[in-house]
Order: C-alpha cells, then sequence, then structure tokens
C-alpha cells in the first residue's frame, strides 16, 4: 500500500491535472435542444450526409414514431429510407443486418429494449459476430436503438436494463446518452462506425432539454465512443453512472456539497468499451467510488467497475470498499410506490455517500 502521504500528494497533482483539463473545454451553450430533438437532428443530417443510412422500425414513417425521434424524416426521404414495420422485431432486425453486409448503413429502431428480446438471436449471432466469423471480409455497419430501462407505470415486462446483457457481448458497441449532446454525438459516431453499436436511449429522458453548445450544433459534431464525460468535479468520492441516473447523481452531489462533500459525477456515456482510464484516475483521486444504475446488481455495469477496481491499480488508491446502487433485485412492480422503491433515489445515494466518507482501509 501507498503511504497516505504520497496518496495525498498524488491526489492533489491529479486534481490539478483534472482542473486543467477542464478549463479548456468549452462552456459556451447557446440553444436549448430535447434529447428527441438532438437524436433526430443526428439521424437527419446522417441520412443527408450518406445515402446509404435509412431506419426501419414499427412506426417510424408515417406516425412519426411512437415517440417523435423520426419526425419529419418519412416527409423529407420517403418510403425507401423510412420503413415502416410489421410487429415482428426478428424479422426485421433480420433484414437491417443483411442489408448491412452489402453496405448499406441501416438504423433500427425497436419501440422498446424489451422487444429486442425477440431480436436476440439476429443482434448476437448474425450482427455482433459476423465480421469475426467472415475473418474480417463482411462488416456489419448497423445500429439498433430505441428506449431502455424504466418509464413510468410499465411494469415488469416493459422495464429493463439491457446495458449489462449487451454490453457482455464481443462484437458489439454500447452507448447510452444522458444530456442532448450526448444523444447527438453519439447517433453519430454510431452511425458512421463499422460496427454494430446499440444505443440505449431512455424513454424519461426524451422530453428533457439541456444546452447546446455551437460545437454541438453543428453536422461535423460526434463524440467519440469509448470517452466518458466527467460532468462535476469533485475530490472526496467518485460517483458513476449512465443515462437518465447521471441527473440523479449529480442531483445528489448538489445535496452533498451542502454538507461538505465533494463529488466527482462520471457520466460513462459508453458502456462497451468502458472508459477505464477516466474511472480510474477519478479515484485515484477521490479514493472512493459509488456506482448507480437501473439494472439488477447481480453482473451489472457496477459489478464491471467493482472488477476494474479490483484488477486494475485502482485499488491501491482506495480509502474505502466500492458501493453499488441498483435497480431492486426483483421483477418491476406496476404500482407507482413499489416502481419508486425498486429504483434509485437521491436519499439512497446521499445515504450510502455519507457511510462511505466514514469509512477508511488505509490509515
Amino acid at each position: 500500500m501507498f503511504s497516505a502521504g504520497f496518496r495525498t500528494i498524488s491526489r492533489q497533482r491529479h486534481a490539478a491535472n483534472n482542473l486543467a483539463q477542464g478549463q479548456a473545454k468549452r462552456t459556451m451553450a447557446t440553444v436549448d435542444m430535447t434529447v428527441r430533438d438532438a437524436i433526430n437532428a443526428a439521424i437527419d443530417e446522417e441520412m443527408e450526409r450518406d445515402e446509404k443510412v435509412f431506419i426501419l422500425g414499427e412506426e417510424v414513417a408515417q406516425y412519426q414514431g411512437a415517440y417523435k425521434v423520426t419526425k419529419g424524416l418519412w416527409q423529407k426521404y420517403g418510403s425507401k429510407r423510412v420503413i415502416d414495420t410489421p410487429i415482428t422485431e426478428m424479422g426485421f432486425t433480420g433484414m437491417a443486418i443483411g442489408a448491412s453486409y452489402k453496405d448499406l448503413r441501416p438504423i433500427v429502431e425497436f419501440m422498446t429494449w424489451n422487444f429486442s428480446m425477440q431480436a436476440i438471436d439476429q443482434i448476437v449471432n448474425s450482427a455482433a459476430k459476423q465480421y469475426y466469423m467472415s475473418a474480417g471480409d463482411i462488416a456489419c455497419p448497423i445500429v439498433f436503438r430505441g428506449p431502455n430501462g424504466n418509464a413510468a407505470g410499465t411494469s415488469a415486462q416493459h422495464s429493463q436494463c439491457f446495458a449489462a446483457w449487451y454490453s457482455s457481448v464481443p462484437g458489439l458497441k454500447v452507448v447510452s446518452p444522458y444530456s442532448a449532446e450526448d444523444a447527438k454525438g453519439l447517433m453519430k459516431a454510431a452511425i458512421r462506425d463499422n460496427n454494430p453499436v446499440v444505443v440505449l436511449e431512455h424513454e424519461l429522458m426524451y422530453g428533457v432539454s439541456f444546452p447546446m453548445s455551437d460545437e454541438a450544433q453543428s453536422s461535423d459534431f460526434v463524440i467519440p465512443i469509448g470517452k466518458a464525460k466527467i460532468e462535476r468535479e469533485g475530490t472526496d468520492v467518485t460517483i458513476v453512472s449512465f443515462s437518465k441516473m447521471v441527473g440523479l447523481a449529480l442531483e445528489a452531489a448538489e445535496v452533498l456539497s451542502a454538507s461538505g462533500i465533494s463529488c466527482e459525477v462520471i457520466n460513462l456515456r459508453s458502456i462497451r468499451p468502458l472508459d477505464r482510464d477516466t474511472i480510474i484516475n477519478s479515484v485515484k483521486k477521490t479514493g472512493r467510488i459509488v456506482s448507480i444504475e437501473t439494472g439488477w446488481p447481480q453482473c451489472g455495469i457496477g459489478s464491471e467497475i467493482a472488477a476494474i477496481m479490483m484488477e486494475s491499480d485502482a485499488f491501491n488508491w482506495l480509502d474505502a470498499p466500492m458501493e453499488r446502487i441498483t435497480g431492486a433485485d426483483v421483477p418491476m412492480a406496476y404500482a407507482v410506490d413499489l416502481e419508486n422503491a425498486s429504483l434509485p433515489q437521491v436519499p439512497d445515494v446521499v445515504a450510502t455517500v455519507n457511510r462511505l466518507v466514514q469509512r477508511k482501509l488505509v490509515a
């Protein structure tokens, strides 16, 4: 183990480096945009940029999308590039994967990722493994997108988080945006990528507005897959999350700041690949880490982050064991009170962090 003095000096250096990086970040935010409109803009720009890009799914065309994400695209690009499908996920997913083998760039919309279960064989066996099984001869540039996780009152079969499911599959890339900039930049990156990319959106975030910088409004704006974002810098504990739970983490961090606890909040953005360096460097600065997700605890994203802590030199910097905040280990209930009890809440984060900062492994 490192001495306490060495750890303190090193953390000060990490803090200084992160501060310097933070000062270089852009701060010009000029327009507010909803997550829904940001995804729509990304798809529109990429369809205009590349005629090989098309989108298909249930109600994406004439109905403008179940959540209006594809609004206006059918009118602009027509029925050959914005395609309404029957209710047959396995069928239209397989068709799209076949199209990607022949140099097209399909975007498959699932009305909810829960329905992707009907097409998981196509995603895992036909899309994720094709490049490997063809010895690099046949790529599969395809995007699978739609709302992931809980909505409101959607009960057990429509409330699952699939981040851990799909991020366990070699050959897939998996991203999960939080803000409007995330949504636009990651969607454009996913469409341009030559690998199959899973985009886990969140239904309850579609109508939420975020500031969009001048850079993010550009048609050239792309966020690299595999790079996390530090949403809030801190010195006492690292909170790692993705999608809607980033907002919960930021809210809890604000509450905790009133009692003098400084939280660093990391928005993963990319689930596969994970940005290990950003997580590890943050823990070297804070000495403590908490993960938040709505998925089940066993084999979750927090479990993978815990493994990183154990298997990397971050372990030597921990002042307390990592803690995970997850969804309850039960199918989602329909009743509102039980649904809320099954999901992470701000008091859960505050209580966990308060407990964690009192624990020490090293004197």
